[in-house]
């Protein structure tokens, strides 16, 4: 479900005073994140690494009451789910937009990603959940990146992350991350809490998802 919300009965108050009309809103930070556990679950479970972050990113974002408020067209948008996006190569060999709904479950999360990239891929049409709070990425795995900023029009306000190829070193995976998002939506303390939260969901990942599981065992 979605709602408009008065701004000044929210914490983003002064915020939204602030920045919502702001030439340039947007902020991004650059991180480098640890991603060996993923790499390992992905290659051991036949997973898609790229599903798996996804994961981690949703269940970063979750619990940071900053992420289901987004200004929307001039007004403040409450939301009380969380989606992460990706995007999807179709068959034409164009690119097309795929909202996946966010759910702890990761069984579940990886049956509805696996099923609605599929069908993007196959209908060439874009598929948007408008009553969510979406996480926007973009993975260009053909190249190693240092990090990439998006439009900083405050036309698309919706959180962003870009990465390309993880980086082998050794025994270590690393994976360099770029995350933008809108000012008023949230500060810089925040988005490096989410960013913490990030690097602590991979490190915890394997332990936590695949060894007290076996539900991708084959």
């Amino acid at each position: 479900m979605v709602r408009e919300v008065n701004p000044k009965e929210t914490k983003r108050a002064a915020a939204f005073e602030l920045w919502m009309n702001a030439p340039n809103p947007m902020v991004t930070f650059f991180k480098t994140l640890d991603v060996t556990p993923l790499v390992k679950v992905s290659k051991r479970k036949n997973l898609k690494f790229n599903m798996l972050l996804n994961y981690c990113i949703g269940k970063a974002a979750v619990n940071l009451e900053e992420f289901y408020l987004l200004p929307v067209g001039g007004r403040l948008m409450q939301y009380d789910r969380i989606a992460v996006n990706t995007i999807v190569k179709n068959k034409n060999g164009a690119v097309s937009s795929c909202d996946i709904h966010y759910h702890e479950n990761l069984a579940h999360f990886n049956e509805e990603y696996l099923q609605y990239t599929k069908q993007v891929a196959r209908t060439c049409t874009d598929r948007d959940l408008v009553d969510c709070m979406v996480i926007g990425t973009s993975a260009i795995t053909n190249v190693e990146i240092d990090g990439a900023v998006g439009m900083n029009s405050g036309i698309y306000n919706n959180p962003f992350m870009i990465w390309g190829r993880y980086r082998r070193k050794l025994f270590k995976q690393t994976l360099a991350v770029s995350f933008q998002f809108h000012h008023t939506q949230m500060d810089g303390a925040c988005a490096g809490k989410f960013l913490e939260h990030l690097q602590n969901e991979i490190f915890h990942f394997r332990k936590w998802h695949v060894k007290r599981s076996r539900v991708f065992d084959r």
